[in-house]
């Protein structure tokens, strides 16, 4: 079945990229209409002048809204859109010219209502871009954790390249108010209403995160808050390896614990298991990216990732799952 193919896109305060992804979705290698919906977050930065420059040349779609989260944004946009198959994009996101081609050759070779493809980086990225899309991406990280070829767990689609039927959006209700973490938390209730998620690993897009170290600290640290929430919601999808950064955390606590205590062997030891995990971290980092700056970033990109995970699960694990806090009042910050 052919399908018509509806862009979704929320924005907050963010018009540079909106015009980056707007450019690049302009010059997609694809012979059949499409439409693209911006969905405007309640900003003040607006993009509107950016999507109006692109009248003529894409079928755009302008929104806006009162400030109510980026997933409460993506259901408006799928509600007015007219397509009935919606491809969901994040803003700092640029695609490559046959990713439109590459979605509906996936699609017509086996159809399902939800897919996701991968993340990857550019060469003109930044380092720390870099080495933090690694971190995010590798099997030997979260890229285990959120789902892939070598996936620890069943794959999850994310919401920064995502595809998913008018049908499926209708008998799930589109996305929840919290965010982070509506995507997974969309896609266990697809699971739960029979539909099948499928990988598309040659669909990929270019991520282009805006972020410092201050900030990815504190994105992680709220993907680790979220997961525990998503557990209480959806018990079901529990898995031990949602534990392993706050594994991570508590074994290097251990070691400066043994030392404290007067048991070097034993801190040194476990110091060389840590030792050697990240440096299998830079070498296959080093390996991927083809960069030795980049390489020598991702172990420390890895453990701020893993501390600021880490940490966030452990405490929603216990305010949420031991005593019982229900997750609005515990954590307002993560609902809209």
């Amino acid at each position: 079945m052919q399908c018509y193919f509806s862009f979704i896109i929320p924005v907050y305060n963010r018009p540079g990229e909106i015009q980056e992804l707007l450019e690049s979705i302009s010059l997609q290698k694809f012979d059949r209409a499409f439409e693209v919906v911006i969905i405007e977050d309640g900003s003040k930065d607006t993009a509107k002048e950016v999507v109006d420059s692109y009248q003529g040349r894409l079928n755009t779609r302008y929104i806006f809204k009162d400030n109510t989260g980026p997933g409460d944004s993506r259901n408006v946009g799928m509600q007015k859109a007219s397509g009935d198959y919606f491809l969901i994009l994040d803003s700092d996101c640029v695609l490559p010219p046959d990713y439109l081609a590459t979605v509906d050759k996936n699609l017509e070779e086996e159809y399902v209502h939800c897919f996701g493809g991968p993340d990857t980086d550019k060469n003109s990225f930044s380092l720390l871009q870099r080495a933090i899309n690694y971190s995010l991406t590798s099997p030997l990280t979260t890229g285990g954790i959120r789902g892939g070829k070598k996936s620890l767990t069943r794959f999850q689609p994310r919401s920064f390249n995502m595809g998913i039927s008018r049908e499926a959006f209708s008998r799930s209700g589109g996305f929840g108010r919290i965010h982070p973490g509506e995507d997974p938390d969309l896609v266990i209730r697809l699971w739960e209403l029979g539909y099948v998620t499928r990988l598309f690993s040659d669909a990929y897009v270019y991520h282009k995160r805006r972020i410092d170290t201050k900030s990815f600290i504190r994105q992680v640290y709220k993907f680790g808050l979220v997961r525990a929430i998503l557990n209480q919601w959806h018990p079901d999808s529990q898995r031990f390896v949602f534990w392993l950064p706050s594994l991570f955390c508590a074994g290097i606590i251990d070691i400066a614990l043994y030392f404290l205590l007067g048991w070097p062997l034993l801190g040194t030891a476990m110091a060389i298991v840590y030792v050697v995990y990240l440096s299998l971290i830079l070498l296959h980092a080093l390996w991927t990216t083809k960069n030795i700056l980049v390489a020598v970033l991702s172990p420390f990109t890895t453990i701020l990732q893993f501390l600021g995970y880490g940490f966030g699960f452990i405490k929603s694990t216990i305010l949420v799952n031991f005593m019982k806090r229900n997750p609005q009042t515990a954590f307002p910050q993560l609902f809209f």
